[in-house]
């Protein structure tokens, strides 16, 4: 299970002050369970995870083989939360040199419709030229811009290189029940698909087929997957009490640094499969918190690299930050240092010790550096790299997201500032419905 532990914020805030947020977090599980706050349409993903049923994981597992069985690649096509959590979980499962391997156990996931790269696009189109390619088309409009275009070519090349007949074997859309462009396009052409819940906002949206089919195509287990959520759901429930609820202990804890001047959140990590995973985070929190002039800004780093680039300015920049470390307790794999006779880099003394103990000690020795140098550290313990903790950990931040963002003040579930870049793209490219618009921005130019 997922342990967190604040002890190294105790001197910047006091422990007095993070219990005293237990009512307003109570407030706060209260308004999500009861659907009374803001945002209350979008509280799909709160039980998600218990009610989460075998059939649904028996037939998310049968489409996956079926483009297991006839894929070389797979691309899954979507933007933001539509591919960041699939994206996560893959990352974080995955040997870090499968790609290059010549004997796969799996096709090859791809991504699209997350850019609007011309060269992007260009290049992966001219790698799928002699692939056996699938496509997942994550949308629930069908109309959003980087994906719907990305689509379009996957659509055309699959159907050029595989024939109508496979291309609809392997395209599979996650989309809206009823409405939108990509339900009527699953619908006209005959692609097995999967709903996006109304009441599900993408971010949140990793444990619907949005994540599970990428996730299950990949070669993981998704049962674990969900079973790891299940029992942080439990652990996290209203009724845990404050002090044993981890979700709880981190909404109060980052709130309360926030009240004290800590605006910007570290993600740190000494893994780097867990890369996806701070991306993934930072549109969880980003999106749901940065409101109204309000918000803790979510950033991330991947150590020991980052120790060595952005080090210096933790350790010694403006002291407007915290960090949140995620400590992965035990690695798969076994790799000791060897010894060398020469000795020319000095390392003999650490000969015979596994890699991951030299790991740990750098994680230990820079909590102490980036403290003492007036950094809050707080620290989230997962038992492996598994399905299950991966599981785990990503239901702790959603839950920890909603009671955050409550605490805040802000509707955690909705992103009306994402829509301002679109309305000037579109009227940049003159789309029909935009004309006064268009006019208008070409006035300012």
């Amino acid at each position: 299970m997922i342990s967190l532990n604040i002890e190294k914020t105790l001197g910047f805030i006091s422990k007095e002050n993070v219990f005293a947020y237990e009512a307003q977090v109570k407030a706060a599980q209260e308004a999500l369970e009861n659907g009374t706050g803001k945002g209350n349409d979008f509280l799909g993903w709160l039980h998600l995870p218990s009610s989460i049923t075998k059939e649904h994981l028996a037939d998310l597992k049968a489409t996956a083989q079926t483009l297991r069985d006839n894929c070389e690649v797979v691309v899954v096509a979507g933007i933001g939360g539509s591919y960041l959590g699939a994206r996560a979980v893959i990352e974080a499962l995955s040997n870090s040199f499968t790609w290059l391997q010549d004997k796969k156990t799996a096709p090859v996931i791809l991504y699209a419709g997350h850019n609007i790269g011309e060269d992007y696009l260009y290049e992966l189109t001219e790698y799928l030229k002699d692939k056996k390619f699938g496509v997942i088309n994550i949308s629930k409009s069908g109309t959003t811009t980087e994906t719907a275009l990305a689509f379009r070519l996957l659509k055309k090349q699959c159907e050029d290189q595989r024939g109508k007949d496979m291309a609809k074997k392997v395209i599979v859309a996650i989309t809206d029940a009823k409405k939108g462009a990509a339900r009527v396009t699953a619908d006209n052409e005959g692609y097995k698909s999967f709903i996006i819940p109304d009441n599900v906002g993408g971010r949140f949206s990793v444990l619907t087929p949005v994540g599970l089919l990428p996730i299950a195509i990949a070669g993981f287990d998704i049962e674990k997957l969900v079973a790891g959520a299940v029992a942080m759901e439990k652990a996290c429930g209203k009724d845990v009490p404050f002090a044993e609820n981890p979700a709880a202990i981190y909404a109060a804890t980052r709130n309360e640094l926030y009240k004290n001047g800590k605006k910007i959140e570290i993600l740190v990590n000494y893994n780097p499969k867990l890369h996806y995973v701070s991306e993934w985070w930072k549109q969880l929190y980003g999106e749901s918190e940065g409101k109204e002039n309000k918000g803790i800004f979510p950033a991330a780093v991947d150590f020991s690299t980052d120790l060595h680039s952005m080090g210096q300015w933790i350790q010694e920049g403006e002291r407007t930050i915290y960090e949140t470390v995620i400590s992965v307790e035990k690695t798969q794999y076994s790799l000791q240092v060897p010894s060398d006779e020469a000795n020319l880099d000095g390392l003999n003394f650490l000969a015979g010790k596994h890699v991951d103990e030299v790991n740990k000690m750098a994680e230990l020795g820079t909590q102490l550096a980036h403290v003492d140098g007036g950094v809050p550290n707080m620290r989230i313990v997962i038992p492996a790299l598994n399905e299950e903790s991966i599981g785990g950990l990503l239901y702790f931040f959603e839950i920890a997201c909603g009671i955050s963002g409550y605490i805040l003040g802000v509707n955690p579930f909705n992103q009306p500032g994402v829509e301002a870049y679109k309305k000037n793209m579109f009227a940049l490219l003159n789309k029909p419905g935009y004309e006064e618009e268009s006019k208008a921005i070409q006035a300012r130019l």
